[in-house]
């Protein structure tokens, strides 16, 4: 059986010399490259960053920190940012003042009070590294775009946003007062699509199918109301006077 398996094995090194001599092909079949890779959300934001194509603009490597030979590369073809909802909600209520008591023990009528109130609103800001505010890359800027073209809005380069004033009101005996303030908020919703064009292959390369991954994204911010004279604007809500027992 030693010598058949050697005899065997002469044979397949002859062939194979053979077909080197006479300027033969060796074909070796690669595994499949057919099936899309999973990838986690931040995998795909990074591939959206590094995109050839970034909502219709061609990027070079160098738009992305690249370089041609240490790297990073273009590690996909084309990635848009999709907005697929816009909802306006109410924030939490916040306490936006000091407490006014009126709790001393002869007190017998209302008293007047002057109370300034103010709240401050966190802007929005994306839900991924390359997405939040400071971030180096092209996406924040996109998104940022994306979220000031609803009415209502600012840059998102503004961190946060205030309200507040200062109103004259009364404290009853026996009370005491402070104000709270309910922001109104919104909320938008939408997608980074990246996409990997299809590879017809090459010598010893297997062809591949286009490939799609999406990424979901979420921007939340106040509502915004004009400042007066060309001042920053402000946060738009509810304020309301809260009467609690000494």
């Amino acid at each position: 059986m030693a010598k058949r398996r050697l005899k065997n094995k002469k044979v397949r090194y002859a062939a194979i010399g053979a077909a080197l001599a006479t300027g033969g092909v060796i074909v070796t079949l690669l595994p499949s490259a057919n099936a899309a890779d999973e990838k986690t959300p931040e995998q795909i934001i990074t591939m959206c960053e590094r995109a050839r194509v970034l909502n219709g603009k061609t990027q070079s490597i160098f738009d992305f920190g690249g370089h041609p030979i240490a790297g990073p590369s273009h590690e996909s073809d084309n990635c848009d940012y999709v907005e697929t909802n816009f909802q306006t909600f109410d924030g939490p209520t916040e306490k936006a003042s000091i407490d006014f008591p009126n709790c001393e023990p002869n007190a017998t009528e209302p008293a007047k009070v002057s109370i300034t109130w103010k709240a401050t609103v966190g802007q929005g800001s994306g839900k991924y590294t390359a997405t939040q505010q400071g971030a180096g890359g092209g996406l924040f800027g996109f998104l940022s775009g994306a979220w000031l073209k609803h009415k209502g809005t600012t840059d998102m380069t503004v961190r946060s946003v205030t309200a507040g004033d200062t109103e004259n009101r009364e404290v009853p005996v026996g009370k005491v007062l402070h104000m709270e303030f309910t922001p109104k908020m919104q909320r938008m919703t939408g997608e980074w699509r990246v996409r990997l064009d299809a590879d017809p292959g090459s010598f010893a390369v297997n062809p591949s199918p286009e490939q799609n991954f999406v990424a979901s994204e979420l921007v939340e911010g106040p509502l915004i109301l004009p400042g007066a004279a060309g001042a920053a604007g402000i946060a738009d809500g509810a304020v309301k006077p809260v009467l609690t027992d000494c």
